[in-house]
């Protein structure tokens, strides 16, 4: 067991997390689907065509309207929430690792800050929970997910932004910008995919993402040197599997960013033209590319809760196994 075994959240969040994660999911899916339906044609065919793709795109917003509902009712109304919200607060030790971090990238620095070495020989007694960088990437998906959550809600209905704003213009303005901001927070998240599932010592899946803290063990060779990555063996489909997925990441974000720029600035077509045939083949296939990583981060985020079903499965049934004695034999009752 390694210091990165450690768990980090508890029951809810974990489940929260899987929640969030494939209610985001159909919404790239869909909203993309929306966005580029010439490249993407057989993906508006697989959700019904014009109406069905839409239908989904909307019920899966207001299923993350729910859930930004239910979590920020927790944060409020729980001792544990608060006390989350609390952790998450900028401190002066953040602007102090942050600022340390910088000057070390301008080579004013030896060495970064003790924070960013959970991954370079730190431990988890060490190291905060949360760090400056892991903060900063809680505040901007919370801003993102506000920002898209408002501009969708007021482009739901776009006959009734156009009556609200006056003009077409403002009301695609709208549009434009959901889409935009669409765009970005499907690269943090493409980003985020291959983080977590392509780390030389997580591959395939960080695990105490879908485990609770509650259920891993946290036991340690006091007496042994190092966090004990230093033992992991690299898997052998890691080099490969890493590489392509890289480079997949990379050609879709180029891909989707291209694509933003030659699609019309309205995103969201009145009609869509279903088959009417990709406008350049290399961005079909870049875009087609950039889902396939959308697509693998929804097969890890189900792999994540398979392996803590099993791992459930498996500590219930060591517990109700009867305890072998010291002498090979089972304990048996005094009855």
């Amino acid at each position: 067991m390694t210091q990165l075994d450690h768990g980090k959240f508890s029951k809810m969040t974990t489940t929260f997390h899987t929640l969030l994660a494939l209610d985001v999911f159909v919404l790239f899916f869909s909203g993309y689907s929306l966005m580029f339906n010439d490249e993407l044609w057989w993906m508006v065919g697989l959700m019904g065509g014009a109406t069905g793709v839409s239908a989904v795109h909307r019920v899966a917003g207001a299923g993350l309207l729910a859930l930004i509902v239910f979590w920020m009712l927790m944060m409020i109304t729980t001792d544990t929430g608060r006390g989350n919200f609390r952790e998450i607060l900028p401190s002066k030790s953040d602007f102090d690792a942050f600022i340390q971090d910088v000057q070390f990238l301008l080579g004013n620095s030896d060495e970064r800050h003790p924070n960013a070495r959970q991954f370079a020989g730190g431990t988890a007694d060490e190291i905060p929970l949360l760090t400056y960088i892991g903060k900063g990437v809680v505040f901007i998906f919370a801003i993102e997910l506000t920002l898209l959550s408002i501009s969708g809600i007021l482009i739901w209905s776009k006959t009734g932004v156009m009556g609200l704003l006056a003009t077409k213009t403002a009301a695609a303005a709208f549009v434009t910008f959901h889409g935009l901001l669409g765009v970005i927070m499907l690269m943090g998240v493409m980003f985020h995919i291959f983080e977590h599932g392509f780390h030389p010592a997580l591959y395939p899946v960080e695990v105490k993402a879908f485990i609770p803290k509650s259920m891993i063990p946290e036991q340690h060779d006091d007496d042994a040197e190092g966090t004990g990555i230093e033992r992991l063996e690299l898997a052998p489909s890691w080099n490969m599997a890493s590489t392509v997925i890289g480079a997949l990441t990379v050609i879709g974000i180029v891909s989707v960013l291209l694509g933003s720029l030659f699609d019309e600035g309205y995103p969201v077509p009145r009609d869509i033209a279903i088959g009417g045939g990709p406008t350049d083949i290399l961005l079909t296939v870049g875009i087609n590319a950039g889902m396939f990583v959308l697509l693998l981060g929804m097969v890890l985020q189900m792999y994540g809760n398979l392996l803590r079903v099993r791992w459930q499965k498996q500590l219930e049934q060591e517990a109700s196994e009867p305890t072998t004695a010291a002498d090979g034999g089972h304990v048996e009752s005094d009855d």
